[in-house]
């Protein structure tokens, strides 16, 4: 199937969402048909529908995310392309376990798409959202793992106060974090409004009314907490990098501030220095369009970096 006079990709209407700078990903992969491509945040698999697209029936595309049951959601609309696309359950730091485990040595292009899924924020009971009430949870993996619930009984208090503001990058982390211990000393914390309830007594009354909701920092940063988003950023970009062939493009789109920080330093040193493996395309992010921004407000922190393998070496 192709993109159709009336400009909608129909693998992708039909088969998943319209994942965020899909055309601007798309002109960084510079796709080739029959290539073989790699998404390690497949989610919903939209962005995995457009690659289908322009690898044709002779590419291969890889698809790895943590979340287990959106893969299965994943796998059943995509079926039809079974044949050529390999879905993964795992984390994307083991990427080329899994690549190699799926029978490939070397790709022509990796995109990573961070952060949460429009599924599991709007999941109640995945605990990702601040907006509507639902268990502490905030795993992308359900099998295994520490929950929200479970760090917010156990961290002491500096602890929980250092997460909430390297994380988080919250002004108020410590009256947060006191509020917290104080709570949990009356019974545990068990939902999602519990959290919303301590953060809101313990914030000044003007932060309750800003650009963003009060609580926006606090859940971003326990969720990057209890999935280790940013320790596994820097290894799992230098081992895509270290799996692309001459030419092939590394794609990854961030957003916050915290993840491009590690894409754009993980990027600049793969390029520096007597041998480097990788060519910057991008010096500064691509964002997102206003027309992009207006149909999907999601997009308007989205920052995309472009590298290109080099053939002067290749990583083991």
């Amino acid at each position: 199937m192709k993109v159709g006079d009336d400009g909608v990709n129909h693998i992708e209407s039909k088969y998943g969402h319209v994942p965020v700078l899909a055309e601007e990903v798309m002109a960084g992969l510079h796709c080739r048909t029959g290539g073989t491509y790699v998404d390690c945040t497949v989610g919903q698999g939209g962005l995995v529908a457009r690659i289908l697209d322009a690898v044709g029936p002779a590419g291969i595309v890889i698809g790895i995310d943590r979340d287990e049951e959106t893969l299965g959601m994943t796998r059943e609309r995509l079926k039809p392309f079974a044949a050529q696309l390999k879905l993964i359950h795992g984390n994307f730091v083991d990427i080329q376990r899994h690549v190699r485990t799926a029978g490939v040595s070397a790709v022509d292009g990796i995109v990573f798409d961070l952060g949460i899924s429009s599924v599991q924020l709007d999941d109640t009971a995945r605990g990702f959202s601040f907006t509507a009430e639902g268990p502490l949870d905030m795993r992308m993996d359900r099998s295994g793992g520490t929950t929200a619930a479970q760090l917010l009984e156990r961290l002491p208090e500096t602890e929980l106060s250092n997460v909430i503001f390297q994380y988080g990058e919250e002004r108020y982390a410590r009256r947060i974090a006191r509020a917290v211990v104080r709570a949990r000393e009356r019974g545990p914390l068990r939902t999602t409004a519990d959290l919303v309830a301590i953060i809101r007594g313990a914030i000044p009354a003007s932060y309750r009314h800003g650009r963003i909701h009060f609580a926006t920092r606090t859940f971003q940063a326990l969720r990057i907490a209890v999935n280790s988003e940013l320790d596994i950023l820097a290894p799992a970009f230098r081992d895509a990098a270290g799996m692309l062939a001459p030419g092939g493009r590394l794609c990854i789109i961030s957003f916050h501030s915290l993840e491009d920080r590690i894409a754009k330093q993980t990027i600049r040193d793969l390029s520096q220095g007597p041998e480097p493996l990788l060519l910057r395309m991008t010096k500064k992010p691509v964002m997102a369009s206003d027309r992009e921004v207006a149909a999907n407000p999601r997009s308007r922190s989205a920052k995309l970096r472009i590298a290109e393998r080099l053939p002067q070496r290749r990583c083991a």
